[in-house]
């Protein structure tokens, strides 16, 4: 299958400079073939399709990479909407709400939760994600964990085992017996389906001993760190993070000058989580402060039922334009190919020979439109490996 994009007026191919990290490129065309990208550039220098090639004009809108949701808890039963309300009128977010949704999600059947887990990612796609992670750590049993990642990788690649997410009811007064079941059988359990290790290492849930355990037996088993760190309060975690070669910090609400610097000198990318703080009145990352100071940002949507109940990333953007000092470009920046680094992936987040055909079009003339345009649908079509799945 061939496909011509063009008549394009603005198209972010993330391939780029210092100047332009957008790379882009204004009255161009995008080929693919066999859901890959073949080329790009000028449409008037455009290839010639082959015969039964369809070709799609643009009309001079912009297209950009489909976005990398690079941080989600989509496999879960319930919600906590009670638990919003009493946030907005004033109650502290806590992460012993979390014990709620576990209850929930321990008493549904596979069948509601894949059906609820398809539901979510077609709302995803409809809003241009086209390629995410997903955690599980709403299980927090071996039984319930292991079917929670196991649900997640009939949908992606990307699944992160979060066994270490908080300690559940029945260990509450014997944290480092759950740490025990964490790195044993549950990580035997769990550890075939998963690509990532993950762990919440904050006050109210894992101490940065007990995280450094969880890590480094997953670690032990080809699994790849990803840690949850500084989201209430400022800690060690990102700095174990560091030194432990994660792939990604997220949350980084509150970090020390001496959590920049590592980031900033490190190959860990931090993921910016705009709508936490938007659900849960925190205070927002600075993220011009790190972006100047050299550390690889990345947005996401962390999409769950207690703190961020979102699964719009143009919403995320418009976030972090409007409230964290990103500009329009270095948000969707973080939001395609900042979420690739945070995967460690070079396929997707960026539109250029060789990598998938995940596109968006835009029903603006720009993207500057994903921000000066809050709440607006403003995806016209998707393209996920070159096939049209939302138009």
């Amino acid at each position: 299958m061939t496909t011509l994009i063009t008549n394009i007026g603005e198209l972010t191919t993330n391939v780029g400079t210092v100047d332009d990290p957008c790379g882009t490129l204004h009255d161009a065309a995008v080929l693919i073939e066999d859901g890959r990208i073949a080329w790009v550039g000028a449409a008037s220098e455009a290839p010639r399709p082959s015969t039964g090639s369809e070709v799609i004009d643009a009309g001079c809108r912009a297209v950009i990479p489909g976005f990398v949701d690079s941080h989600s808890h989509l496999v879960f039963a319930g919600d906590r909407a009670v638990e919003f309300e009493a946030r907005m009128a004033g109650q502290k977010y806590a992460a012993g709400g979390i014990r709620s949704t576990v209850a929930a999600t321990r008493a549904a059947s596979d069948e509601e939760l894949r059906a609820r887990l398809r539901g979510f990612l077609a709302e995803m796609l409809a809003q241009g994600t086209t390629t995410v992670e997903i955690k599980s750590g709403y299980g927090l049993s071996v039984v319930d964990e292991e079917r929670l990642v196991r649900l997640a990788a009939e949908v992606t690649p990307e699944v992160t085992f979060l066994g270490a997410h908080v300690v559940p009811a029945e260990y509450a007064d014997r944290p480092d017996d759950y740490v025990d079941l964490v790195v044993g059988p549950m990580l035997d359990a769990c550890g075939p389906h998963s690509k990532w290790i993950d762990v919440f290492c904050e006050t109210g849930a894992f101490t940065v001993p007990q995280s450094r355990r969880v890590l480094e037996a997953g670690i032990a088993r080809g699994l790849v760190p990803r840690v949850h760190a500084s989201q209430l309060g400022p800690g060690e975690g990102v700095r174990l993070a560091v030194e432990l070669g994660a792939a990604s910090i997220d949350h980084g609400t509150y970090l020390t000058e001496e959590d920049v610097v590592a980031l900033a000198a490190s190959d860990t990318v931090l993921t910016l989580l705009p709508g936490v703080e938007f659900s849960t009145r925190q205070p927002y990352p600075d993220a011009r402060r790190l972006i100047d100071a050299g550390v690889t940002v990345a947005l996401a949507c962390d999409t769950n039922p207690g703190s961020s109940f979102t699964s719009s990333m143009p919403f995320c953007i418009a976030v972090a334009v409007r409230d964290m000092g990103m500009t329009p470009a270095e948000a969707v920046w973080a939001a395609t190919a900042g979420g690739a680094r945070a995967l460690r992936r070079d396929d997707v987040g960026v539109l250029t020979p060789g990598a998938r055909a995940d596109l968006v079009l835009l029903d603006a003339p720009t993207r500057i439109h994903l921000a000066y345009r809050p709440g607006v649908p403003l995806v016209s079509a998707v393209w996920k490996d070159g096939v049209a799945v939302a138009w």
